[in-house]
């Protein structure tokens, strides 16, 4: 049980102590002290925010604190109910709202929950706002308002449908060539959110979904996070159904992953790359991607005559460098695609639109898509954290060990070798150090995660 406070919000497991797990105290604290530094910002009489939520179990009850937390603070509330994590950054700029909260823990297990904050551009806050929000928790620095002075909290439905269609107002969504493709596909949405988000937006672009796991009801079949090994019942299905693709997302909807055909994975590493390989194909720019993610990107990047960079792992950190450098599509190696067409989050909505655009131009299957790109092979390990382990210490040790290495230390430490590389960082969302290893062989890659593991548990 945990409970981990940062600069992207607070995440924690339900139930327990409090100032251990994410209790209904504080849920309170947390959403008071976003909604104090709102006021903080603005000079506005009156502040709305957008509320929605993934379909988890503990929802509606972490919903219901945030938004009336918020009310009492003076702020007004519009809560879209459930929704998706790009649904509710799309209704923050539709509505003018000045921010908005998702209660959402994203890939962790059901006992989790979280509250993911967005500023008034509908983006995550950045570190020094983040950090801003936790020090008015620390202090309990909240101004609560009188009783004529409450915020109002209305419900507004249909948000799904409505981020839905700016979707498929994108220039290069080509609804006609999906719909002439005559697709069919499995989607596996781990009976949150995305079960009404993506069988709907498959229906408009005229494509056959067998549905998998698309009731809304927050009881996971099996782990979240779509990673091959949670995913047996998908790639069977494929096979039986003889669909074309299989389409898995995540419970709140902001990481996409593909099975092939044949029902093996499309590498949730390589949507980015095929979803900017066919942006790149039709307007010139740059990428960004974090430095967890596969050199592919790269690749392909320059293959299209563009710029690829790396930032640090985050969303935050992958727009904040999107925008410097003005690249046109960007994201992060698991499966997070983010096209500031669009706006500036990962999204799966625009991911699957832009995804089936160009494999309908493509008129190749989705496993010859798949080969047609350079063959990389990551490791994703972990080693779970306890209180005695000095996570910095480790990293400091292992960097001036391979200090002769191409070493990068923005974000805990990556180590470019010849042909392959290792990234060692603290999880911002986990108690774990995230160990991830590329190479040109799954077996060399396996080899290199398993090196650095040995020599992590050797110093701990």
């Amino acid at each position: 049980m945990a409970l981990i406070k940062s600069i992207s919000g607070i995440r924690g497991t339900i139930g327990g102590l409090v100032n251990n797990n994410l209790t209904p105290i504080d849920t309170v604290k947390f959403a008071a002290a976003y909604g104090m530094w709102l006021k903080n910002q603005t000079k506005k009489e009156k502040l709305t925010v957008i509320l929605g939520r993934d379909a988890r179990i503990s929802g509606k009850m972490v919903s219901s604190l945030v938004g009336n937390t918020l009310v009492g603070l003076g702020i007004n509330v519009v809560d879209i109910g459930l929704s998706t994590t790009p649904t509710v950054e799309v209704a923050v700029t539709l509505d003018n709202a000045d921010g908005g909260i998702i209660i959402t823990a994203s890939h962790n297990p059901k006992q989790w929950n979280a509250l993911k904050l967005l500023n008034h551009k509908g983006e995550f806050l950045n570190a020094e706002d983040g950090l801003e929000v936790l020090k008015i928790a620390e202090n309990d620095s909240y101004l609560f308002s009188e009783v004529d002075d409450l915020g109002k909290f209305r419900k507004k439905p249909n948000y799904i449908t409505k981020h839905i269609k700016e979707v498929l107002n994108l220039k290069l969504v080509d609804i006609e060539a999906i719909k002439n493709a005559n697709f069919k596909v499995v989607v596996d949405a781990v009976n949150s959110t995305g079960g009404i988000a993506i069988p709907e937006l498959l229906e408009k672009l005229g494509v056959e979904c067998v549905e998998l796991y698309c009731e809304p009801n927050g009881q996971f079949p099996h782990n979240p996070e779509p990673l091959k090994e949670h995913l047996t019942d998908i790639s069977e299905l494929v096979v039986k159904e003889k669909a074309d693709l299989g389409i898995v997302v995540d419970p709140d909807v902001d990481r996409l992953a593909l099975v092939c055909e044949d029902g093996s994975m499309f590498g949730e590493e390589y949507t980015l790359v095929a979803c900017a390989d066919y942006v790149l194909g039709k307007t010139k720019g740059n990428t960004v991607s974090n430095l967890s993610s596969s050199r592919a990107l790269r690749d392909v990047t320059e293959k299209h005559g563009g710029k690829y960079q790396a930032s640090a792992v985050g969303e935050v950190n992958v727009v904040e460098l999107m925008k410097k450098s003005n690249a046109i599509i960007g994201g992060e190696g698991n499966g997070g695609i983010i096209y500031p067409e669009s706006h500036y989050g990962r999204d799966s909505l625009v991911g699957v639109a832009l995804f089936l655009s160009h494999l309908a131009h493509s008129k190749i299957s989705c496993k010859q898509l798949r080969e047609s790109y350079p063959n990389y092979f990551m490791s994703k390990n972990k080693i779970e954290l306890t209180p005695q382990i000095n996570v910095d210490e480790i990293l400091r040790t292992i960097a001036a060990k391979y200090m002769n290495e191409d070493v990068i230390t923005i974000d805990g430490v990556k180590i470019n070798f010849e042909t392959e590389w290792v990234h060692l960082r603290k999880s911002n969302t986990e108690p774990i150090i995230r160990i991830y290893t590329e190479s040109t062989s799954q077996n060399s890659a396996d080899e290199l995660a398993q090196r650095f593991i040995s020599e992590i548990k050797e110093i701990i």
